[in-house]
């Protein structure tokens, strides 16, 4: 019994080992691949940033996207959630199916930078004539994507599995009145047939250091809803406001109450809030005092159940100051994202290959982020897990570099061969540990 024992636990450690050889010599192959590929990456972005599409208008985007992965003999199913693109890589070795996701949809902001792969393109949107440009980094996305998906294809027969990539339209949100984004693609089915054991993301960041990768265990980034609320006070002249409810000034009150939620009533010590008035509207003319007021604004939260407790506060509050000043008050939630959370044990099982791609010491954990992200609900279907990528220039201060979704934008295209090395060997790794 012992001696079966013993060549049993033999084999099993070979064949791991095996296994282990196999997944470090396809690795070296595709890191050397990336290299290769980089220039071609490169001209892949420059000509998506100059070429901007906003989300369920990303019919140019898609259509290249496509045409490739078709190109290399990838399954390709094309108008997945409006303009999303789905390519299904089949190895030659029975094994998991790994999912791979990329945004490449743009924002309506008129460039600035001092590119010469600059955006001129304008469009309207919400009934306003505005610039379009890739202020998030996705155009990166899809081209580190694409690289990834020209480097699997080419050692397809190596595979113990099947890769899924999926190109998503409308990451920042659809237009008004259509569905969109993560939602959408999961609705149409994009997590099954054949079904993801497991799921990979990244965003290049900006203030993040080429060459460098960071990520967080557990809840990384915040859930984000949006909220209306609409005062309704009662019109007069504006120079006999005792004639009637000033809802403008009931607004400001509104206001102050919204962050004593965030100051004095959430336990900030268990996770981050943020509550932020990001459009008021409210009269026509200086000396009318309007009948009501618009006030439109988003809540961050990386913990469930202080989101509810949030929503719960924010309408008691604004409700009660109406109420105290004569006027009434509708409040409205629209949730957005959920919180981006990580698979504990995937990011554990992972983080090896992360640190073959960029490095042991360029591999970072980190606190969580207000920002939200829409490829959290990907991880209500299968294990998920979202990373940054560096894409701020060696050197620079984090502090001056431009944000994201401002017109000022900027990343280092050096960063994106770190993001190809990274995704090549999460599914390497996956497949045969």
């Amino acid at each position: 019994m012992l001696k079966s024992l013993v060549t049993f636990l033999l084999l099993v450690s070979f064949v791991m080992a095996s296994a282990q050889s196999v997944a470090e010599k396809l690795k070296t192959k595709a890191f050397l691949a990336a290299d290769k590929i980089e220039p071609k990456c490169i001209a892949w972005r420059r000509d998506f940033h100059q070429n901007p599409e906003l989300g369920n208008r990303e019919f140019r985007t898609a259509k290249i996207v496509a045409a490739h992965l078709k190109s290399l003999g990838i399954e390709t199913i094309e108008n997945v959630a409006k303009t999303g693109v789905v390519g299904i890589l089949k190895g030659g070795k029975p094994g998991p199916c790994v999912a791979l996701r990329a945004d490449f949809d743009a924002l309506p902001v008129t460039e600035r930078a001092n590119i010469p792969f600059a955006s001129k393109q304008k469009t309207t949107y919400n009934g306003q004539e505005v610039g379009v440009m890739h202020a998030c980094g996705h155009d990166t996305h899809t081209a580190m994507l694409m690289s990834v998906a020209e480097i699997l294809a080419g050692m397809k027969n190596e595979l113990a599995g099947t890769v899924k990539f999926i190109f998503q339209p409308a990451e920042e949100g659809p237009p008004e009145g259509e569905e969109g984004g993560a939602a959408l693609m999961i609705k149409e089915g994009v997590m099954d047939n054949p079904k993801v054991d497991a799921i990979f993301g990244l965003h290049i960041e900006s203030d993040i250091e080429v060459g460098t990768i960071e990520y967080k265990p557990g809840a990384f980034m915040a859930a984000a809803d949006w909220f209306s609320i609409k005062i309704k006070g009662r019109g007069t002249h504006g120079s006999q406001p005792w004639k009637g409810v000033d809802p403008i000034q009931v607004s400001s009150q509104v206001i102050q109450g919204l962050q004593s939620i965030v100051s004095r009533q959430m336990e900030l010590t268990k996770a981050p809030v943020v509550i932020t008035v990001g459009k008021i509207h409210g009269g026509v003319r200086q000396n009318i005092i309007p009948e009501d007021c618009v006030m439109d604004g988003t809540i961050r939260t990386l913990d469930s159940k202080m989101q509810a407790e949030v929503h719960q506060r924010i309408k008691w509050t604004v409700e009660k100051i109406a109420e105290a000043n004569g006027a009434t008050a509708d409040v409205k939630f629209d949730t957005k994202t959920l919180v981006t959370y990580n698979t504990p044990e995937l990011v554990k099982k992972t983080i090896p290959s992360l640190e073959s791609a960029a490095g042991q010491g360029n591999v970072k954990e980190r606190e969580w982020v207000t920002g939200a992200e829409d490829f959290s609900y990907y991880g209500t279907k299968a294990p998920a897990f979202f990373f940054y990528l560096g894409g701020m220039p060696k050197g620079k201060d984090p502090k001056t570099a431009p944000p994201h979704h401002t017109a000022d934008f900027f990343v280092d295209e050096a960063g994106m061969k770190t993001g190809i090395r990274a995704f090549c060997s999460l599914v390497i790794d996956y497949m045969y540990r």
